[in-house]
């Protein structure tokens, strides 16, 4: 037998900011990071937008677990992968 595997997908968590669109949701993603000089914590976002094929499903506030795929479109690189407590 002969197993296909997937080589290692950038993976992120975040929280759905919009699901508007049909099959796509907004999901923007937090991480922290310490200043260079000062040596302060600081928090930074980003917006990705993720193919989700139930998106009206997923609530705006809702938890998701985001995976990066092939391009789906325009903005479109990202995909969701499941529903976080």
């Amino acid at each position: 037998m002969q197993e296909i595997t997937r080589n290692n997908r950038k993976v992120r968590d975040g929280v759905v900011v919009s699901n508007k669109m049909q099959k796509t949701v907004t999901v923007r993603v937090e991480r922290t990071l310490r200043h260079a000089h000062f040596g302060k914590v600081i928090s930074r976002a980003k917006k990705y937008y993720a193919h989700a094929e139930n998106a009206q499903e997923i609530p705006v506030g809702k938890k998701v677990r985001i995976e990066e795929t092939r391009p789906m479109s325009k903005l479109k690189r990202w995909r969701v992968v499941e529903v976080l407590v």
